[in-house]
């Protein structure tokens, strides 16, 4: 995947004028040339200034895309760079490139830009010999032809910031027609009222939060009414469709466009402007006009522009960005925070009813046509079994969604030695989800991931229950949360003790020592983990208070019965 600017895949590198660099010059450009004492013929100079495997690669790919050119390497000793040169400063390495390449025309210095300390030096070196000519490559191999035309993104990429935190669809040119698959489901019935709900991603698998509280909501409401599902989707695969289209009449499926534009250089979030595909509305409106469809259901703020009746927010966004913001204190993190609070707050007063998912949500929000259906947990599903003996911490949650990242890290930077110095048996297995580890780079900015002995990281597990049954503490590290955390459900429902910071239980009604041990600082949390770990007694009497909660108050056939209701006032409205 490349940025706007940068070379596309077999193509050549544009100069940086925008034209065409040619591989056969004139002979007046030859003479030109000789005659300030450089070798007409073009010299590709590519900077080993990384880790080794990635710049094997990204040598590769520079010999591919500009085969016509001379090559040459250069680098640190131990690079394998056919030009080596020692350690020292930017300035000096500068001088010795001038003076090594000075009778070069030097056409194209591809420079590998993966956060290496030790090149830090060489890569300015690299800048300094040829301003136009670098073709930067990240962690990722991402490549960005660094311009003055572009010199915010490309400021950007020299930082490390992945091409998919640069860039989204340009709102100057038309995005890439999304190509729409309808998928039929169980037949219609005219006696059910009939729903469409649209939703960011398709509702399964059922891999993090969201979608599993859209899947049983969905499936609940099945009982009495013919739902039309439109999402939005990455990924095509047939066969994991069916279990939405056993209780869905139907299913239309729009991809995801390519294009990009800059991620600050709109009012709008970003993520409303990705999420917003034309033929998507268009199949929304005119499937609500031909089946006489009278009800919409948004599901997330950022596709509170496709309007309808019913606005479902997860999460209050601006209050996961106003978290951050407290933390990083940085203009971006502000421009962030603005841009959603003021986009949410118009969209929940457009709406005739908004669904949040705890009395704390919609207290933030200020909003009177808020109602709360919380998340819940299928009791049929997560049933308690015997604790095993051991010392097995959990931690799942999907690093897509950037939190839980944080947490991870906080966990495992603040945490995590403080328990496994006093309990050397410890051990802790982390569900990360799906592309787990493709997300830990796009949110870290390539950051080597934490690793202990004791640790485990998963990616996508089917199913979680066979992990929950093992583990005997379940750890909810979160340091910047929004909405309810569903994975503390399934550990209440399956009966297993949880330590979490005050914002990973936020919004479930959880007393410290009784239902669950809540810790503020890194240092109580340790403490809490240690001490549940000791005292396998006390364990047991959390978690079996948290599974008498979730009976009481997290079922989803209750909260089912709650979304049916909502539904048909509105309906009736």
């Amino acid at each position: 995947m490349h940025a706007g600017g940068a070379v596309a895949a077999g193509r050549r590198p544009h100069t940086a004028n925008g034209g065409g660099e040619k591989v056969s010059l004139s002979g007046l450009k030859r003479l030109y040339f000789r005659l300030r004492g450089k070798d007409p013929r073009g010299l590709v100079v590519t900077f080993l200034s990384g880790r080794s495997e990635a710049a094997e690669k990204m040598l590769a790919e520079v010999r591919e895309i500009l085969p016509e050119y001379r090559q040459v390497t250069a680098g640190l000793p131990g690079s394998g760079a056919e030009v080596v040169f020692e350690p020292a400063s930017a300035g000096e390495l500068f001088l010795k490139l001038r003076r090594r390449f000075r009778q070069e025309r030097v056409v194209m210095a591809p420079v590998l830009f993966d956060g290496t300390p030790e090149c830090r030096a060489l890569r300015l070196a690299a800048f300094l010999l040829a301003p136009t000519r670098i073709l930067a490559y990240n962690h990722r191999l991402e490549r960005h032809h660094l311009q003055l035309s572009t010199a915010i993104a490309s400021w950007l990429f020299w930082r490390g910031v992945p091409v998919d935190r640069i860039y989204l669809r340009p709102w100057k040119r038309p995005a890439r027609h999304a190509s729409l698959l309808v998928l039929e489901g169980r037949a219609l019935n005219p006696e059910r009222p009939r729903v469409a709900v649209v939703t960011p991603y398709f509702p399964y698998p059922l891999s993090h939060g969201g979608a599993v509280r859209i899947f049983h909501l969905l499936r609940e409401a099945a009982r009495e009414f013919d739902i039309f599902l439109f999402a939005i989707t990455e990924h095509r695969d047939e066969p994991e469709y069916q279990p939405v289209l056993d209780f869905c009449a139907r299913a239309v499926l729009a991809s995801k466009p390519a294009y990009r534009e800059p991620r600050w250089s709109s009012l709008a979030p970003p993520e409303v402007r990705e999420y917003d595909l034309p033929e998507l509305r268009r199949a929304i409106r005119e499937t609500m006009r031909d089946f006489d469809i009278r009800l919409l259901q948004a599901e997330y703020t950022m596709l509170a522009s496709y309007g309808g009746q019913l606005l479902v927010e997860h999460d209050v966004t601006f209050d996961l960005y106003s978290q951050i913001h407290m933390r990083e204190g940085s203009l971006r993190s502000w421009w962030d925070l603005w841009r959603w609070r003021r986009f949410e707050r118009r969209a929940v007063r457009r709406y005739p009813r908004v669904v949040v998912m705890s009395e704390k949500d919609a207290n933030l929000l200020g909003a009177p046509n808020a109602v709360v259906i919380p998340n819940g947990v299928d009791l049929e599903r997560f049933r308690p079994t015997p604790e095993l003996p051991g010392e097995r911490l959990l931690f799942v949650g999907s690093f897509r969604h950037f939190p839980n990242i944080q947490a991870f890290r906080f966990f495992m930077d603040e945490i995590w030695e403080r328990v496994a110095a006093r309990r050397p048996q410890a051990t802790l297995t982390v569900v990360g989800g799906p592309d787990h580890l493709l997300h830990w780079d796009l949110h870290t900015n390539g950051l080597p991931m934490p690793s202990h002995p004791r640790v485990q990281v998963l990616g996508f597990v089917r199913d979680v229950r066979p992990l929950y049954e093992a583990a005997n503490l379940v750890v909810v590290p979160t340091i910047v949360s929004a909405g309810t955390n569903l994975k503390v459900l399934e550990a209440m429902a399956m009966e297993r003790a949880v330590v979490s910071t005050p914002s990973g239980c936020a919004g479930l009604g959880l007393e410290h020592g009784r239902s669950a041990w809540v810790a503020e600082t890194a240092e109580d949390f340790a403490s809490g983990v240690v001490g549940l770990l000791e005292d396998p007694t006390r364990r047991a009497s959390i978690a079996a208070e948290a599974r008498r909660l979730a009976v009481e108050r997290y079922g989803w056939r209750q909260i089912g019965r709650r979304q049916a209701e909502l539904w048909r006032e509105l309906l009736d409205a």
